[in-house]
């Protein structure tokens, strides 16, 4: 823990000093084996929460000057390899339940998976929610990016979600007061989203599992699926699509290290192998450099990039 706290330059957060939890707390948890680039450093202290109320306390009594950030399934980030300081609360399955409410109605756990919530839709007969099938990640993740895919977004089903604020408050958020734009929410810095529900449109099951279907063969097509990844790094600038800047800029199968520009889409970063994070975050940035000077316009990332640097 010595180590941890002097790398990432601040007093290191005895045990003692941490509430107590019903839930799982793990120092220096390597943060690697949780994300897809398989890459990074460590959380000073990972929670796991056993329920909402776990969070709630745990929250309310932890020392303000903590910092805390939520993980999903480390789809859509770049841990650096200096790890992570303070609390990284990761939800399990206590968080993962998806519920039907009504006809065209869910409620969904923060740690869902878009898989299973657009499964459960889709038994339900509950449309316009198959797109979260094609985004690999979690409720909450959806929620705070706003995320989409194949002409539709999070903030075009979500009704509310509720949060559990760094200050340990219960509050329920409705979709008007998240300030949704492209990839963005003005969800509170440090909450946690501990569920969302989500509205659809009447819709046959098997029109539904067409669709889903139809999505999953379009990622499989188009996207490095079975690698090492971290999904679309740089969001779409108006009026042009990323994939394209980067390709025209000459980027694609670009290296620096084992960390390579995918060939199958462009918008994608691999690690082949043993690419360090640093190796990673610094071949997107190459790549930025070059659809500048190649198109003059600057790519904005859409992967998160958390921690501090080795």
């Amino acid at each position: 823990m010595a180590a941890m706290g002097a790398a990432l330059g601040m007093e290191v957060i005895a045990a003692a000093t941490l509430p107590q939890v019903r839930g799982k707390l793990t120092a220096d948890a390597p943060l690697a084996p949780l994300v897809w680039f398989k890459s990074g450093g460590t959380a000073e202290w990972l929670f796991e929460p056993a329920d909402a109320e776990d969070l709630v306390a745990f929250l309310r009594d932890l020392d303000p000057a903590v910092p805390v950030m939520g993980l999903g399934l480390g789809s859509n980030m770049i841990v650096r390899d200096g790890g992570v300081a303070g609390v990284v609360v990761r939800l399990g399955k206590a968080f993962a339940a998806v519920e039907v409410l009504d006809a065209v109605t869910l409620r969904c756990g923060g740690g869902a998976s878009g898989i299973l919530v657009s499964s459960k839709a889709r038994d339900a007969g509950i449309g316009g929610v198959e797109f979260l099938r094609s985004i690999p990640g979690t409720v909450g993740g959806f929620v705070r990016m706003n995320g989409g895919a194949y002409g539709r977004e999070t903030c075009d089903i979500l009704v509310e979600c509720e949060v559990v604020l760094r200050s340990g408050e219960r509050r329920v958020l409705a979709n008007a007061d998240l300030g949704y734009s492209y990839r963005h929410s003005s969800l509170p810095e440090g909450a946690i989203v501990v569920s969302a529900t989500f509205r659809g449109f009447p819709k046959p099951s098997d029109e539904i599992q067409a669709e889903m279907d139809r999505i999953a063969a379009a990622r499989e097509e188009s996207q490095p699926l079975r690698s090492k990844t971290g999904g679309s790094t740089f969001k779409n600038p108006e009026g042009h699509k990323a994939w394209a800047l980067v390709d025209a800029a000459g980027c694609r199968g670009l290296r620096r290290g084992d960390a390579q520009v995918s060939e199958k889409h462009c918008n994608f970063l691999l690690n082949l192998g043993n690419a360090t994070s640093a190796d990673i975050e610094a071949l997107g940035e190459d790549v930025r450099a070059r659809v500048q000077a190649q198109s003059g316009v600057t790519l904005e990332w859409e992967i998160q990039r958390v921690g501090v640097s080795k």
